[in-house]
């Protein structure tokens, strides 16, 4: 199976930052807890407009770790789209 990956589009305003960095490591640890990688990008031209990725080895596996996103760790400012992509071959 192909790697998959997801990804959000978000512009946090200067005061929410810090909220969405705890969010964000908070995600990075339930992402990774189960098998999953997480980044987080600022765009180098405009602070605060942040993309959001999580990826695995398949669709599955990525499918549940989205799934099993608790409501505490939506309380901290939303979540991860589940658009998937897969990886194509070339």
């Amino acid at each position: 199976m192909p790697r998959a990956l997801t990804l959000n589009r978000t512009v946090v305003p200067a005061p929410d930052r810090e909220r969405f960095m705890t969010r964000a490591r908070a995600l990075r640890t339930h992402f990774q807890s189960r098998g999953c990688q997480y980044w987080v990008f600022e765009d180098a031209d405009l602070p605060g407009a942040y993309i959001e990725f999580a990826e695995a080895a398949d669709a599955p596996t990525l499918q549940a770790a989205h799934a099993s996103l608790t409501l505490e760790s939506l309380e901290l400012g939303g979540d991860i789209r589940p658009n998937m992509y897969r990886e194509v071959a070339l």
